[in-house]
């Protein structure tokens, strides 16, 4: 675990963009047993994080029509008990720092890991987002 003065910019960083911060097995519990479809951001301290994921997660929630109905976000390596509650929803898919989910009614149905955070960069990780924000979360008439 690093100290905690070195990660709040990290955190405030998902926070700013209107993710909720969960720290607890409780809390991403909760929020995942919510009806509709929640995004999980599982944050990092390491640089693919800092220049890749999150810049990519703020243009995605920036420029999306279709939104998750709930955003909450993890720490690895910071807070353990959530970051694990939340990889348990992730369905027999090895743990990934850092890492994005969309869930729907609890049960994964998008998983974007790590080795593809690496390769990409943020304009390439929000444009998978929005895309599949567009799948996933795009509201359905009755």
């Amino acid at each position: 675990m690093y100290p905690e003065i070195m990660v709040i910019p990290m955190r405030e960083e998902l926070v700013r963009a209107g993710i909720q911060e969960t720290r607890t097995a409780d809390e991403v519990d909760s929020a995942l047993h919510q009806p509709g479809t929640t995004m999980v951001v599982v944050n990092s301290i390491c640089g693919c994080a800092a220049g890749k994921m999150r810049p990519g997660v703020r243009l995605a929630l920036a420029n999306a029509t279709n939104q998750p109905d709930q955003k909450i976000t993890v720490f690895a390596g910071q807070d353990r008990e959530a970051t694990e509650r939340a990889r348990s929803y992730f369905e027999g898919n090895p743990p990934s720092s850092p890492a994005i989910a969309i869930l729907r009614d609890g049960k994964l149905v998008y998983l974007m890991q790590r080795y593809v955070i690496e390769q990409a960069t943020a304009q390439q990780i929000a444009g998978e987002l929005v895309r599949a924000f567009d799948e996933h979360c795009a509201r359905t008439s009755a």
